[in-house]
C-alpha cells in the first residue's frame, strides 16, 4: 500500500486525482505494475489507477487473466474498475479509503456482490485509510 500511496503522490502532483495503485504477487511479494490516476493527462476517462496497473501487468505478463496476483489501492474503487479487476480474475483486493460517493465494494452497486459477477476477489478494506483520506482531502482543499 506504500507503493500505491506514492503514486497517488506523484498523480496528485501532476493535477490528477491522488490515487495510486500496485499489483502485486502475495506469494513472494514481486510487484508487478503500478498504476496512478491519469484520466486528464492522458485523455482517457478510463485512466484510474487500478486500470492503469491492470493493464500493465497483463502486458507484463502476457495474460489478461490476473489470478492469484493482489491489487492495492489507495480509494475503494469504482464499478468501472470492479468490474475490471473482475474480469481481471485478480485475487484479492485491498483499499485504503472509503468512497461513500464513488465507491461501488462496500458503498453503491456493492458490485462483488452481485448475483451477474462472475468472479470475486478476497476484499480487505480500510489499510493505510487515514493516509489515503488525507492525501485526497488535502488535494481538494488546495483546489477551491
Amino acid at each position: 500500500m506504500r507503493i500505491a500511496l506514492e503514486a497517488a503522490q506523484a498523480a496528485g502532483e501532476a493535477g490528477e486525482t491522488p490515487v495510486g495503485a500496485v499489483i502485486f504477487d502475495p506469494a513472494t511479494g514481486e510487484v508487478i505494475a503500478v498504476g496512478a490516476n491519469g484520466p486528464i493527462g492522458a485523455h482517457d476517462p478510463t485512466a484510474h489507477a487500478e486500470i492503469v496497473a491492470i493493464r500493465e501487468a497483463a502486458k507484463r505478463l502476457g495474460n489478461y487473466r490476473l489470478t492469484g496476483l493482489a491489487l492495492a489501492v489507495t480509494l475503494e474503487p469504482c464499478a468501472m474498475c470492479a468490474g475490471a479487476i473482475s474480469h481481471a480474475r485478480i485475487g484479492r483486493l485491498v483499499f485504503g479509503a472509503e468512497d461513500e460517493k464513488g465507491g461501488a465494494v462496500i458503498h453503491g452497486p456493492r458490485f462483488f456482490d452481485q448475483p451477474t459477477c462472475h468472479w470475486k476477489p478476497e476484499v480487505t478494506g480500510g489499510v493505510l485509510a487515514a493516509e489515503s483520506a488525507e492525501l485526497l482531502r488535502s488535494f481538494f482543499r488546495s483546489r477551491r
